[in-house]
C-alpha cells in the first residue's frame, strides 16, 4: 500500500472514530430536562437572609482559593518532576516495571508533602465554619497512611500501562484504556460493599416514601442504608451507588440528624432514586470511556520524547501528562455531571410533586454547608459537579410555573 493510501486510510479510520465519539457522547448528554426550559433570577437573599448569604459568600470565596491551589500545585509539582524526576533513580534490581512503579510512588510521596500546607489551609477553613470535625494531627497521619493505598493504585496502573506498552510499544493504549473502564466499572460495583453502609433505622415513613416513589416512576426500588459520617463532618449528604445488585442509595447520618424535615428528605430519597433510573451510574462509565481512549493516547504520543512507556523514566513525564490531561477535561466532566443532576432534580419534582419541600431543602443546603448559592461564573467550570443552589430553586420555581404555581 502506498504512502498516500495509507494516509487516506488513516484519515478515513480517523473521521470514522470521530463520528462515533461525537455520536456517543451526543446521547449520554441527552436528559429529559426540558430543552426550553428557562430559570428564573432567583433573590437568594430573600430566603436565606442577607447576614446568611454574606456568609456563604466569604466561606466559598476563600475555600475556592484552596480549590484552585488544589488544581495548580499538582501541575506545578509534577512538571517539575517530569523535568528532572527521571534523575532520582535509575534502572534497579527491580526491573523496568519495578523501577517505574518506584518513581510513580516517589512522585506521589512528593505531591503529598507539597499539598500538605495547602491541605492543611483548607483543614483549619472548614473547621472553622464547623463543617469538618477532623484534628490537624489526625488529617495528616490519616492521608498519609492513605498513601498506601494511592501507591497500591499507582503501581497498578504503571503495572498495566508498562506492560502493554513492553508488549506493543506506543500503541498500550489500545490494550490499557479498555482495562482501565473495567476497573472503573469493578470500582463502581463493589463502592457500596466498601463504603461501610449500615441498615436504616428509625425511619420507616421514609422507606415507604421511596417505595412510593419508585413505584409512581415505574423503577425497582433501592435499598436504603447510612453512612455513620457524624465523627467526620456535619454537611448532609447522599449518593447513588452501585450497579444492578449492589445499587445502593447511601444517606449520611448528617442528613438524618432532625436538620431536614421527612417531606425534604423524600427529595433527596428521589433525588437519588431517579439517578438509578435514568441510569446514571452507567452513563458516568460511559463519559469516562470516552475520554479515557484519547487521553491515553495522547499520553502515549507525549512519552515517546523519554523512550515510551516501556521505559521507566518515562513514568515522571507519564504522571504530568495524566494529571494534566484530566485537568484540561476537568471543566466538560463539571458540565456533564451539572446535566445529571439537574436531571435527578426534575425528576425528583415530578415524583413528589412537592416543589415547596424542594425549596426549602436546597434553602438549607445553603445554611448547613455554607456554599455560595450564586458564585461568581467560573466557580462551577472548575468546582461545580452540581448546579448551584440558586440555579436548583430557579428549577423549582420554572416547575411549579409550568404545573400551575
Amino acid at each position: 500500500m502506498s504512502k498516500s493510501s495509507r494516509r487516506l486510510l488513516g484519515l478515513l479510520t480517523f473521521g470514522a472514530l470521530a463520528a462515533t465519539w461525537l455520536y456517543a457522547a451526543s446521547r449520554l448528554w441527552r436528559t429529559s430536562v426540558p430543552a426550553d426550559l428557562k430559570l428564573p433570577k432567583v433573590d437568594v437573599s430573600a430566603l436565606v437572609g442577607l447576614s446568611e448569604l454574606h456568609r456563604a459568600q466569604h466561606f466559598s470565596f476563600v475555600l475556592d482559593l484552596f480549590g484552585l491551589a488544589g488544581l495548580l500545585l499538582p501541575l506545578i509539582v509534577l512538571a517539575l518532576y517530569a523535568k528532572w524526576g527521571h534523575r532520582f533513580i535509575g534502572e534497579s534490581a527491580a526491573g523496568p516495571i519495578g523501577t517505574g512503579m518506584m518513581l510513580a510512588m516517589l512522585g506521589i510521596a512528593i505531591l503529598w508533602i507539597a499539598m500538605l500546607p495547602s491541605n492543611l489551609g483548607q483543614l483549619w477553613w472548614l473547621r472553622r465554619y464547623g463543617i469538618v470535625k477532623t484534628g490537624y494531627a489526625e488529617m495528616v497521619i490519616g492521608t498519609w497512611f492513605a498513601l498506601g493505598s494511592e501507591f497500591l493504585g499507582i503501581c497498578l496502573i504503571i503495572l498495566i500501562v508498562m506492560g502493554f506498552a513492553r508488549l506493543l510499544g506506543n500503541r498500550w493504549w489500545l490494550a490499557g484504556a479498555p482495562v482501565f473502564v473495567v476497573i472503573g466499572l469493578l470500582v463502581t460495583f463493589v463502592q457500596p460493599y466498601m463504603s461501610g453502609l449500615q441498615p436504616l433505622r428509625d425511619h420507616a415513613a421514609l422507606v415507604q416514601a421511596e417505595h412510593r416513589i419508585a413505584k409512581r416512576e415505574g423503577v425497582t426500588a433501592v435499598p436504603l442504608k447510612v453512612e455513620n459520617v457524624g465523627g467526620l463532618t456535619t454537611a448532609p449528604n447522599a449518593e447513588a451507588m452501585g450497579l444492578g445488585p449492589s445499587r445502593r442509595i447511601g444517606l449520611w447520618s448528617t442528613i438524618l440528624d432532625g436538620r431536614f424535615s421527612e417531606p425534604q428528605l423524600e427529595v433527596v430519597v428521589a433525588h437519588e432514586l431517579a439517578h438509578h433510573k435514568h441510569n446514571d451510574l452507567w452513563k458516568g462509565i460511559g463519559w469516562y470511556a470516552l475520554f479515557v481512549f484519547p487521553i491515553a493516547y495522547l499520553i502515549a504520543r507525549v512519552t515517546r520524547r523519554r523512550g515510551g512507556m516501556a521505559v521507566p523514566l518515562a513514568v515522571p513525564l507519564f504522571l504530568f501528562a495524566w494529571v494534566g490531561l484530566t485537568t484540561v477535561t476537568l471543566p466538560i466532566d463539571n458540565a456533564f455531571s451539572r446535566r445529571l443532576e439537574a436531571e435527578a432534580d426534575w425528576t425528583a419534582l415530578q415524583a413528589t410533586n412537592n416543589p415547596q419541600a424542594a425549596k426549602a431543602l436546597f434553602v438549607s443546603f445553603v445554611r448547613t454547608t455554607n456554599e455560595n448559592p450564586n458564585p461568581p461564573f467560573w466557580d462551577p467550570i472548575l468546582f461545580g459537579s452540581h448546579p448551584t443552589e440558586a440555579q436548583r430553586i430557579g428549577m423549582v420555581e420554572a416547575w411549579q410555573a409550568q404545573h400551575g404555581g
